[in-house]
């Protein structure tokens, strides 16, 4: 066992390899790494078992029992079976297939195995070369069993018959050493070596031969191996003694030197052989045969036995055998013959494809990996020779990865530029082995590696600023939107967590106005808000994912509260909650559209729910003053005449354009003076005349409505009895239920003017006044107490007339409802 050390290598024109193909290949930065590649040299017996000890690599390697273990130690070899096993553990290397050496190596000596160990964390390589050792596992055979020899009477004494010798595929001592002739007393045998040590025998004739007293001999050939035990062959060789021939068939070439190229096909011509006699007739006939040629031989070519052509016959390979020696004997029809020699060189043609080889991949790669950090590790090995077998490797270009040769054709897959799991998830990255051959042969690998993701991304929200819209008056606990960010990192690390930043808003925090659910980001209204205090608010919301360390990202949300019509019309003149009454003078001489004031009214709600109409609901005289919808100007419609009341009282209705609208009152007394020297001006009680005008008034409805239920009340009295008296006295009285209108849900039950209500109770009435007309309206409603009449046809025509009339008075009804809420 010895160690060689051998340096570091690289090819040296591998550049121009790849400008043969352009555009096709990266060229490649090759740099030679510190790897160093030992050489070990062990030797095995043939026909061992599997699981025999070849030897323990530990003390070789100068390695600690746990060393190969911790540096992930691996046997590659380079032949397409896995002839040998390390253990990791005992660093023994046993043999894991038998071998058998004649089927590995054939005759050529010595027979080697080559692989390698690979130790990682440092890289280092050591070459391990196993002579397998020959065992006599075979006995000499002879390609038949009788030989047949011709051999005329007068040959000359010592004359040589060349034997074909036995083959054995044992080398050494386990060869054939020795040929054994039955004892007779013409022939002996005599041994001849040859260069590569191949023993060949010939038969010398050491007495004359006579036919007429014996005309054949029966000799036993025995070929003894060197071996132990001692292995034999033996042939059975029949001769037959011919008459007189006495010219031997001569080749014009003692020796031929030829060349064919491997995976000739079938019956490709090799070689052409001629020899010539110089007998005549059947002696001069001469035919061709192999001569001392192994088995291989006869199933790699053909000879025609006429024409002396040898033609390919089976499949030629250069990596199992590069040269082929044969004889051919010439023998003509005197039984007498000719021997000579041809070489045959087989030429290597490029016909294995690069081999590539993985011996590890490191995925999934942490997206923060290192420059120069292994990817993979794997070897390219060509079975062809020369340029032939010389290899060249490249990856796709544009990739993070680049490749790195170190001895023996082992490659390095690196990382030399930075990864990004979020750009690139994974990769498939195709390694491209090619030779040098013509034409060139390549094989394509492809090796998939994940990225894994860490933490480098934040959460980034899909808007910079987020808007959302509440009304006011919200019940709380109200979704009012949502809020969604992205984190390009992926599991944990894209988890989101969204919180509120504690900020401060006006007396409090933002917290107590929202919350947020931490999951899905939808927010919720904590409390009820008011327009009129908050108009709207900025809180910062925070999304952190779940990563180590975890990364976060604020956006601003702006919440704007929405307005509702929720505030009624407030006048500022006349000012509703004043004490003393207003008093606005007006000349008796005003003409007509005299400005005698403007009333004033705001609302705290904005945009249409603030837009004010304003409206004449009661006046002392309606027919005096008009008043301006949009402006509240307060002006006369007609001169003023001597019978109008010195003292006018106007009720004021404002209504904003919210749904449903907000209406409110005010009460504005306008006092008719000579002039503004008038005593009128100081301040004067309008309400006694106010309640003498209104008693007035109560008396007046109060003799109507009898009037009229006196009226009423007859007219039911008198359609009873008539109905009485037509059904006799067997007729039957049938109830009916009143059908008065029914009442409307939005006047209320009660219209009657508290300052005024001086009616029964069991009728309910009120006094509509337009702004339009000098004339009030007087409407009866339904009784209070039900009253009962007997059907009668035509009071579905009475009903019918109450339902017009409710319907004709649907306006007023609605003003009425007004003058009810605010008198």
């Amino acid at each position: 066992m010895k160690q060689d050390e051998k340096g570091e290598r690289q090819f040296t024109d591998m550049e121009a390899g790849f400008r043969n193909k352009p555009g096709l290949y990266l060229l490649l930065l090759l740099s030679v790494t510190d790897v160093l590649c030992v050489s070990i040299y062990y030797s095995v017996p043939e026909e061992k078992k599997s699981g025999s000890l070849v030897a323990n690599v530990l003390k070789d390697l100068k390695l600690g029992i746990r060393e190969l273990s911790a540096r992930r130690a691996q046997l590659v070899s380079k032949s397409s079976k896995q002839y040998f096993l390390l253990d990791n553990h005992s660093g023994n290397l046993l043999i894991n297939e038998k071998i058998d050496r004649e089927a590995l190596c054939g005759q050529t000596e010595p027979c080697l195995l080559s692989s390698q160990i690979v130790l990682q964390n440092p890289l280092k390589i050591y070459n391990i070369e196993t002579k397998v050792e020959d065992v006599n596992d075979n006995a000499p055979k002879f390609s038949k069993k009788e030989f047949q020899l011709e051999i005329p009477e007068n040959v000359p004494l010592n004359t040589r018959f060349p034997l074909e010798s036995a083959q054995d595929e044992d080398l050494g001592e386990n060869s054939i050493q020795n040929y054994t002739l039955t004892v007779n007393e013409h022939f002996y045998l005599d041994l001849e070596n040859n260069m590569d040590g191949t023993k060949y025998v010939d038969l010398i004739l050491q007495k004359p031969l006579d036919r007429e007293k014996q005309p054949q001999f029966g000799l036993k050939l025995t070929a003894v191996d060197g071996g132990v035990p001692q292995r034999t062959g033996i042939v059975q060789i029949n001769i037959n003694i011919l008459d007189n021939n006495d010219n031997f068939p001569q080749f014009i070439q003692s020796e031929y030197k030829v060349r064919v190229k491997e995976n000739s096909p079938r019956d490709t011509l090799v070689s052409k052989v001629e020899a010539r006699d110089l007998d005549f007739g059947s002696n001069a006939q001469i035919t061709y045969s192999f001569h001392r040629v192994s088995k291989l031989i006869n199933n790699l070519f053909h000879l025609n036995e006429m024409t002396g052509e040898i033609t390919v016959l089976g499949e030629i390979d250069y990596e199992k055998e590069t040269s082929y020696e044969m004889n051919i004997r010439a023998t003509d029809g005197g039984g007498l013959s000719g021997h000579c020699k041809v070489l045959v060189e087989v030429e290597d043609m490029n016909d294995n494809a690069p081999e590539v080889s993985v011996i590890s991949i490191n995925s999934p790669l942490p997206e923060d990996s290192p420059l120069e950090m292994l990817v993979a590790l794997f070897s390219v090995t060509d079975e062809d020779s020369g340029e032939n077998g010389k290899t060249l490797c490249s990856v796709d270009m544009n990739l993070p990865f680049v490749l790195k040769v170190t001895t023996n054709n082992f490659y390095q897959l690196v990382i030399q530029s930075s990864l990004d799991r979020e750009v690139v998830p994974e990769y498939n990255i195709t390694i491209t082995a090619i030779d040098r051959g013509s034409p060139r042969l390549t094989s394509v690998i492809i090796i998939h590696v994940q990225i894994s993701d860490i933490n480098d991304n934040a959460p980034v929200f899909i808007k910079p600023l987020f808007e959302m819209q509440i009304k006011e008056n919200n019940i709380p606990g109200l979704l009012i939107g949502s809020i969604h960010a992205i984190d390009l990192d992926m599991d944990l690390n894209a988890k989101l967590i969204y919180s509120v930043l504690p900020d401060q808003f006006g007396d409090g925090l933002v917290a107590s106005y929202i919350s947020i659910n931490s999951e899905t980001g939808n927010m919720y209204a904590v409390r009820s808000l008011d327009y009129e205090q908050i108009k709207d608010f900025e809180i910062t919301v925070r999304a952190t994912d779940s990563g180590s360390p975890p990364l976060n990202s604020d956006v601003t949300v702006r919440v704007v509260v929405m307005d509702e019509n929720d505030n009624a019309p407030f006048f500022l003149y006349p000012l509703q909650n004043s004490t003393s009454p207003c008093n606005e003078l007006l000349p008796k001489m005003a003409e007509a559209g005299y400005l005698v004031t403007k009333v004033v009214a705001v609302d705290q709600d904005s945009g249409q729910n603030s837009w004010l109409f304003y409206e004449l609901l009661k006046a002392t005289d309606p027919g005096l003053f008009s008043l301006g919808a949009q402006n509240g100007e307060v002006k006369t419609r007609r001169p003023l005449a001597e019978r109008d009341s010195s003292k006018q009282r106007l009720i004021i209705a404002v209504r904003d354009n919210g749904l449903p609208p907000q209406t409110s009152t005010a009460t504005l007394n306008v006092l008719l003076v000579e002039g503004f020297s008038d005593p009128y001006l100081k301040v004067v009680d309008v309400h006694p005349q106010e309640h003498e005008d209104e008693g007035t008034l109560t008396m007046y409805l109060v003799i109507c409505l009898a009037s009229v239920s006196s009226v009423f009340l007859l007219c039911i009295i008198s359609f009873a009895v008539i109905k009485m008296c037509k059904k006799g006295p067997r007729g039957t009285f049938i109830a009916a239920p009143p059908h008065f209108p029914p009442a409307r849900p939005d006047i209320p039950e009660n219209c009657t003017d508290s300052q005024s209500g001086s009616l029964s109770r069991n009728y309910q009435y009120d006094v509509c006044l337009t702004g339009g007309s000098l004339s009030s309206e007087f409407r009866f409603l339904r009784p209070l107490i039900p009253v009962f009449s007997v059907a009668d046809p035509n009071f579905a025509m009475n009903r019918n007339s109450s339902s017009a009339s409710q319907h004709l008075s649907e306006e007023n009804e609605s003003r009425e409802q007004a003058l009810g809420e605010y008198v």
